[in-house]
């Protein structure tokens, strides 16, 4: 499951999404709940709904685990936090001004953006919170040498 224009999601989803992606294993759904402060029927509702699309697997009494295309997905969801953190913090935000200000807007930008401020910038490894994954077809230009790297 290609993330296509990467604007699928709602925010709230791709929230989900990342904090499962970063937990690396199966998330209770209390657990979720009290994350973002939400109450657990909430977060019921979005899983069924990440669940029907694909997304994520619940394993009943155990809690919610990606599916392969759920951790394909999330990784582009990572990966784009990540881009767009480094580029406000390249002008002069902080790292947390960065991280909350991207958090409000990330959801609206599209993989191609994405995908073309990467290759703009050299298909940088390593963000303000983390590393920075890149697909082979991605890497094309930055092992060419065709752009500076950002690392």
């Amino acid at each position: 499951m290609e993330p296509e224009s990467g604007l699928a999601l709602t925010p709230r989803k791709v929230e989900y999404l990342k904090y499962i992606f970063g937990r690396g294993a199966t998330v209770r759904t209390s657990e979720l709940a009290s994350a973002f402060s939400v109450d657990p029927s909430t977060i019921t509702k979005t899983l069924a709904e990440l669940t029907a699309g694909g997304y994520i697997s619940h394993v009943p009494y155990h809690g919610v685990c990606l599916t392969d295309a759920g951790r394909y997905h999330a990784e582009f969801l990572v990966k784009r936090h990540r881009i767009l953190s480094l580029i406000l913090v390249r002008y002069g935000l902080s790292d947390e001004q960065a991280c909350r200000e991207v958090s409000r807007f990330e959801s609206l930008v599209t993989k191609d953006a994405i995908d073309n401020l990467c290759r703009a910038m050299g298909h940088p490894r390593t963000g303000i919170c983390g590393e920075i994954t890149h697909d082979k077809g991605c890497m094309t230009d930055a092992v060419s040498g065709n752009h500076p790297g950002y690392v």
